[in-house]
């Protein structure tokens, strides 16, 4: 088993106030020819909850549990956390994890499913943001990724995942 110095949360990112909807939307939709008026539609769905997405709290919440959980189970990773979208974003955490000195890290991906969003494109992420640490003249870690989790730990139902 690799030994591993790190652990990387990654995530979609969100935006966490109305100025950042407009620019977090332009982020998510990059490249794909959305016009402006449709990133506008897209927006009064944030707005009507004062501009934040759940997202980053509830990221914020994971990480704090994570390393209570560690702390109890004699772990000593020091956690860092990254967004394909918004801030923190996947290549300030990867950079921060190459200042710091890290070589190697597991990296927990948010989204639960196999898919191209879900998990491919994490990967493409993951190794853009190495990719743009190198060229800035530092190393980048290796960074392995978990399997996604679907249906690989227990419900809270109690009940033992799916085959």
């Amino acid at each position: 088993m690799p030994r591993y110095d790190a652990f990387l949360l990654v995530s979609f990112g969100g935006p966490e106030g109305p100025g950042d909807v407009i620019p977090f939307l332009e982020n998510v939709t990059r490249g794909r020819g959305v016009p402006r008026e449709r990133l506008e539609q897209v927006a009064e769905h944030y707005y009507r909850f004062g501009g934040v997405s759940p997202i980053n709290q509830q990221n914020r919440d994971l990480l704090a549990a994570i390393e209570k959980d560690f702390a109890a189970g004699g772990i000593d990773l020091p956690l860092y956390w990254g967004n394909r979208n918004w801030d923190p974003t996947l290549a300030d955490a990867v950079a921060q994890l190459a200042a710091d000195g890290r070589r190697h890290a597991i990296a927990f991906v948010t989204s639960a499913y196999s898919s191209y969003s879900g998990c491919r494109q994490y990967l493409e992420d993951i190794e853009r943001a190495r990719a743009e640490v190198a060229r800035a003249g530092a190393s980048p870690p290796v960074i392995d990724k978990l399997r996604p989790y679907f249906n690989r730990w227990p419900m809270p139902s109690g009940r033992p995942p799916l085959p």
